[in-house]
């Protein structure tokens, strides 16, 4: 039977008002997408630069140049490998960051090449020469060339002694480090001792920490990097190494993106540094593209007197053997063959902790 004229034309418009409704459907759809997808993308777009700027406006207000006898060969830390002089600086309102001695000496190189991390700490009371402009001033503990010229005379006598270059510096008071740790809701790792200590209100015995894998919070993690009655100034070295190591796993983390603008607001007024904002995009780029490998290397040394100081010595053959791996390490290609443990695992390539009876000098 043939359609009429009528119902023909009717069946036309229902197919026509269905094609539409359908392609109203679908616009709609995509719509519902795309607008949150966009308003997401724009906030996130005004999120990021808001956070950038304030991040580079904290760490402006950190940079301070040094002096040197001559400048250092300028590198870039996404291709090249970069040395580093991480100071802890026992100061509060009271004691600012100039009038104080270092309390934590840590000499650090990173390289992108090889995605390894090498950390040394410099025991505080190690006798070396203290250097200012190419010259010695005297001997003396090393934490002393803070308290001559603040970070130009310590890095020029790190320098020397150890005969590394020293790219950038960052001087951090224990403030820093403790808000710094809190912001990021903390850091994991492996406690290596049992400790009771103090907290930074001096409040005797009020930290207690059991040997393991946890969290630590700021003040845990502060007690932890101070604590020197249950061993020594090496060990205690070793033990802000491992802290070091966890917090720059933590920070580098993406979930700790959002905190970056209450961290640098932390840093800019308790930290000093020579690195610009381009320097430290470039450094943490190398940390997101790939996980490091850390080597942490600690000294032999032994103790002696001299002048009614207490002093410590570093034992010849432990000096050449990480003095080496140091230099080594800035210039190295491919990977070294024992660079198994990583940083994920929080383990490290720990080079022998131990006094020795050696009395002469690592210069």
């Amino acid at each position: 039977m043939k359609e009429t004229p009528i119902l023909s034309k009717h069946y036309t418009q229902s197919r026509l008002q269905q094609k539409n409704r359908k392609k109203k459907r679908k616009q709609t759809l995509l719509l519902s997408i795309l607008i949150p997808l966009f308003t997401v993308i724009l906030i996130g777009t005004v999120y990021f630069a808001r956070l950038l700027a304030t991040v580079e406006n904290e760490i402006d207000s950190s940079f301070v140049e040094i002096d040197r006898p001559e400048p250092v060969k300028a590198v870039n830390p996404i291709e090249e490998p970069v040395s580093f002089l991480i100071l802890g600086i026992d100061s509060d309102e009271t004691r600012q960051l100039d009038s104080t001695r270092a309390d934590s000496i840590i000499y650090a190189t990173l390289n992108p090449l090889t995605h390894e991390m090498n950390m040394v700490s410099i025991p505080r009371d190690t006798y070396v020469p203290i250097m200012r402009n190419g010259s010695v001033v005297r001997w003396d503990r090393i934490n002393a060339a803070y308290a001559v010229g603040e970070e130009s005379v310590m890095v020029q006598t790190v320098e020397e002694w150890l005969d590394v270059p020293i790219h950038y510096y960052a001087t951090f008071n224990f403030t820093a480090f403790l808000d710094i740790i809190d912001e990021l809701g903390g850091i994991e790792m492996e406690v290596p001792v049992t400790i009771r200590e103090m907290d930074s209100n001096d409040q005797m015995g009020s930290i207690y920490l059991e040997e393991g894998f946890q969290t630590l919070d700021g003040q845990q993690a502060l007690a932890l990097a101070r604590t020197r009655k249950i061993d020594d100034d090496v060990a205690r070295g070793h033990r802000q190494q491992l802290i070091i190591q966890a917090i720059i796993s933590k920070a580098l983390n993406f979930q700790s993106i959002s905190k970056y603008s209450s961290i640098a607001e932390t840093v800019g007024s308790n930290m000093r540094t020579n690195m610009r904002m381009n320097d430290m995009t470039a450094i943490a780029q190398t940390g997101l593209n790939q996980s490091f490998t850390m080597h942490s290397h600690v000294f032999e040394w032994s103790s002696f007197t001299e002048r009614q100081m207490d002093l410590v010595r570093i034992e010849p053959n432990s000096f050449t053997r990480i003095q080496q791996e140091l230099q080594d390490s800035l210039i190295r290609t491919t990977k070294t063959e024992d660079s198994s443990i990583t940083e994920d695992e929080n383990n490290t390539d720990t080079s022998t902790s131990s006094k020795t009876d050696d009395q002469s000098f690592a210069n």
